[in-house]
């Protein structure tokens, strides 16, 4: 204060940022921390409390501002689309300064997409010009999983629904709508982060309204890689959902039926997706065909981006999908830039566009003639044992693939068809360790577990693997076809053709340990005799695998954590899923079954 009684404001130092005051998005008070926040497509709005937060979507889902996402309160508003006449002006500025530069700026990749783009276009690619001058033909519509005209997409960004984990098929999340191409969705599984977005058309099997998976028995899963505990999902999940805009369930379309056989021929033109750049859909050609698999090549460009699919993939369509349906469509590559005026790289300098044709900054060299590599067979020696779970004479004599990874997938279904205990199989291989591998199975998904699946050496892993896990013979696979008799199997002695036993009794006679001689039934009477609080953690083991033998997956983890009988009327979902690791899914059986052991209606 000075001497005259006037207040002297305080001078800050020199070089010293004046203290950026942070308030609430909704009530304008400044009550640090601002821990709950509301992401938008112009940045995040923070708030001070979950009132201002849900006050805050109520009023945004009526309307906000399309320069700030403000809300837009009052009547004083020189427009329904802002909140002031300052974003009214700045809007319409940027608006005229991007219509002047759309022309030669070249588009950057969505924010958090796997990788940059190839290349980019700007002006409709010219289908009948480019298949006159290439003298190709196109794939006709019969050859698609598809429908004649692409569905309509009136789905928002923001809006939330379910979808399957793409990386576990088994598991249903909560996604949110990121982003939208066509009738296409970019999609982001809540709990989960940018790195994992994946695109679905409207009109996929995979996704649902909210809701859906209850309705049809199952429960809400987290996603793989979920970033917080497992047993804070049930809160996370509350929270996700409490005031998010869910997706109606009209918009939601029936998936299209496909045809029943691959109608596909070599050298057909098509529009597919680039796995590497999937918000891409490009020009492309029909490589090879094999069984139910195409290799789609994409046009003037070097087959490092080339893949094998299945022919009713929804990630390939008709020529002109693009065109119909408004989504970008990619013309071909560097040798094909006639056909597209202009088509610049992602990341071209904009001081480069002068003419029609521009030099594609670091393409890649385009390749289209690259051959799919041979197939590789997995044989199998129809005389070796197949142990308890295996009926070894029900196998082919071979399979093949040219992705070993697809072949071992091959090779488990072949198993399965030929045992008459698939669940047991399935809980076993399950229950490995190794890179996760999504199979189906009479209709069903599950996830297993395989060595890491690179090169075609790699399947001798695997067949070390599945012996060990089924107690099969080790020589019952091979990536060479063996006429003579497996020395392992003991059939070389034997004077006259041996008579198959059941695959039950052959596992006595095998050199892996048999199957345990009690059925379900006998397990569960002989449990029945014994008080719960008296059951040793081998019974309680018992008892688990013997009411579900999916649960078996968790035996050694009752083991480790000395699960007897006293212990085991003591679980809770809080210490499965805590204390024990265990997934939702799982700990709410285990829970179930305790709960009904405590209420003495569960008959063993």
């Amino acid at each position: 204060m000075s001497n005259n009684g006037t207040v002297t404001p305080k001078v800050r130092g020199p070089g010293r940022p004046p203290k950026k005051i942070i308030s609430c998005t909704w009530c304008n008070e400044t009550k640090l921390p601002l821990k709950y926040v509301f992401p938008t497509t112009n940045g995040k709005k923070e708030f001070c409390s979950e009132t201002c937060l849900a006050e805050f979507r109520k009023a945004y889902v009526k309307g906000a501002c399309i320069q700030c996402d403000n809300v837009i309160r009052g009547n004083n508003t020189p427009s329904k689309d802002y909140c002031s006449t300052f974003c009214m002006n700045k809007h319409q500025k940027k608006e005229v300064t991007n219509s002047r530069v759309a022309a030669i700026a070249p588009t950057t990749p969505l924010e958090g997409s796997p990788g940059p783009f190839q290349y980019e276009t700007y002006q409709p690619f010219d289908w009948d010009e480019y298949l006159r001058e290439t003298s190709s033909v196109q794939a006709p519509l019969s050859c698609f999983k598809q429908t004649s005209s692409p569905p309509l997409n009136d789905f928002k960004v923001g809006m939330k629904l379910e979808a399957l984990d793409p990386r576990n098929v088994t598991s249903t999340c909560i996604a949110t709508v990121i982003s939208i191409l066509g009738p296409r969705l970019r999609l982001r599984l809540d709990g989960s982060d940018n790195k994992n977005d994946f695109w679905r058309l409207v009109d996929s099997s995979e996704i649902h309204p909210i809701g859906h998976c209850e309705k049809s028995g199952g429960m809400l899963q987290p996603p793989l890689g979920f970033r917080m505990n497992a047993s804070s999902w049930p809160m996370f999940l509350l929270k996700t959902l409490n005031g998010a805009e869910m997706a109606p369930a009209k918009i939601f379309q029936k998936e299209p039926t496909g045809p029943r056989t691959n109608l596909f021929q070599v050298g057909q033109k098509l529009e597919a997706v680039d796995k590497k750049n999937p918000q891409l859909i490009c020009c492309a050609t029909v490589g090879a065909v094999k069984n139910d698999q195409i290799h789609v090549t994409f046009d003037g460009w070097r087959g490092a981006f080339d893949y094998w699919c299945k022919y009713d993939s929804r990630d390939i369509f008709p020529v002109g999908w693009c065109a119909k349906s408004g989504h970008p469509m990619q013309p071909p590559g560097q040798n094909r830039c006639r056909w597209s005026r202009p088509s610049f790289a992602a990341h071209a300098p904009t001081s480069s566009v002068s003419s029609i044709t521009v030099e594609v900054v670091q393409s890649p060299e385009a390749d289209t003639s690259a051959t799919p590599p041979p197939p590789i067979a997995i044989h199998f020696r129809k005389s070796c044992l197949g142990g308890p779970l295996i009926d070894s004479t029900q196998l082919v004599s071979s399979i093949e693939d040219t992705s070993p990874a697809v072949l071992a997938k091959k090779l488990v279904s072949q198993i399965l068809n030929a045992s008459h205990k698939s669940e047991k199989i399935l809980a076993r291989l399950g229950a490995l360790s190794g890179d996760e591998m999504v199979i189906t199975h009479n209709g069903n998904t599950f996830t297993i577990k395989l060595p890491q699946l690179s090169k075609a050496g790699d399947l001798e892993g695997v067949f070390q693997t599945l012996s060990q896990a089924l107690g099969c013979c080790q020589n019952l696979f091979a990536l060479e076809q063996v006429l003579k008799e497996c020395p392992l199997c003991d059939l070389k002695s034997s004077p006259s053709p041996v008579k198959r036993k059941p695959p039950e009794q052959e596992a006595a006679t095998s050199t892996t340990p048999p199957e345990p001689s009690n059925s379900t039934e006998s397990t569960a009477a002989s449990l029945n005799k014994i008080p719960v609080q008296e059951w040793s953690i081998k019974e309680v083991i018992q008892f688990i695998e013997s009411t579900d033998p999916c649960l078996g997956v968790h035996a050694d983890l009752f083991r480790e954590h000395e699960i007897d009988g006293k212990a085991f009327l003591l679980l809770n979902s809080d210490m499965l899923m805590k204390y024990m690791g265990l997934k939702l899914g799982p700990a709410v059986k285990i829970c179930n079954l305790v709960s009904r052991l405590k209420s003495r209606r569960y008959m063993l």
